[in-house]
C-alpha cells in the first residue's frame, strides 16, 4: 500500500460504511473516555492516517447515528490507575454518560516495584462505578508491542497480567473488553511511536476500528 492511501487500504481498518452498518442500533448519547495517554490520544502521525485518535474516531462513527452525541475525553497522559480513579472518575460521573471508555494501568507498569492487586482494585472502582450508573463501559486490554520489538519482552509477563485483570474486572461489571493482546497487527512496527509507548496514528485507526466492532457485536447480541 502507499502512503497516499494506506487508511482506506488497511485491512484492519473499517469503512465508514460498516461502521454505521454496525452501528445502526446504536443508542449512545453520551460517550465519555477516562484514562491515560492512550486515553488523551496521544500517538506519532503515519503517512497515509488520518491525525486522528482511536476515541475521537469512535465519536466519530458515534455522531452519524446520534448527531446530538455529547462527548467527553478527560484522559491524561501520565496517570497511574489511582491517579485516574481520583481526577477523573467523578467528573465522568458527574457527565452522566450512557457509554465509557476506560483506558489505564498501563503507567504502572513502569514503575519500580508494581502492586497488580491495587491497580485491579482501582479498576474495579472505576469500571464499577461507571457500570452501577446503566453506562455501557468498555475496557482494553494492551497490545503485545513485544512481538514487534523482541527487546522489551521482560514486560510481557506484567502486561499480560495486568491485561488478564482488566478481563476479570470487565467480566465482573459486564463491561465489554477490547482485546488488543493477539491482534495480528501487533506485531508490525508501524502500531507504535517511536517511543514505544504510545500507538502510532495507525494503531489509533485499528484500535478505534476493533472498539466499533466490539460495539456492533454487543449491539446484535442484545
Amino acid at each position: 500500500m502507499t502512503a497516499e492511501n494506506a487508511e482506506p487500504t488497511d485491512p484492519y481498518c473499517l469503512p465508514d460504511a460498516d461502521a454505521d452498518r454496525l452501528l445502526a442500533a446504536a443508542p449512545w448519547k453520551r460517550f465519555a473516555v477516562v484514562g491515560d495517554s492512550l486515553a488523551e490520544g496521544l500517538g506519532e502521525a503515519t503517512p497515509g492516517y488520518r491525525t486522528l485518535p482511536w476515541a475521537d474516531r469512535t465519536r466519530e462513527a458515534l455522531a452519524r447515528v446520534q448527531p446530538d452525541l455529547e462527548y467527553l475525553n478527560i484522559g491524561l497522559r501520565d496517570l497511574i490507575a489511582s491517579e485516574v480513579r481520583e481526577q477523573q472518575l467523578e467528573r465522568a460521573l458527574e457527565f452522566g454518560p450512557d457509554l465509557a471508555a476506560v483506558v489505564c494501568g498501563g503507567n504502572d507498569l513502569l514503575r519500580p516495584v508494581v502492586d497488580l492487586d491495587a491497580v485491579e482494585g482501582e479498576l474495579d472502582t472505576i469500571i464499577g462505578s461507571l457500570a452501577a450508573t446503566g453506562t455501557t463501559v468498555v475496557t482494553y486490554c494492551l497490545m503485545d508491542i513485544c512481538a514487534a520489538f523482541p527487546e522489551l519482552a521482560a514486560l510481557s509477563p506484567k502486561m499480560q497480567e495486568l491485561n488478564a485483570r482488566v478481563r476479570g474486572v470487565s467480566a465482573r461489571h459486564g463491561a465489554l473488553v477490547v482485546d488488543m493482546w493477539a491482534h495480528p497487527a501487533c506485531a508490525e512496527k508501524s502500531m507504535y511511536s517511536s517511543d514505544l509507548l504510545h500507538s502510532s496514528m495507525r494503531g489509533h485507526a485499528l484500535l478505534a476500528a476493533e472498539t466499533l466492532k466490539r460495539l456492533g457485536s454487543h449491539l446484535a447480541d442484545a
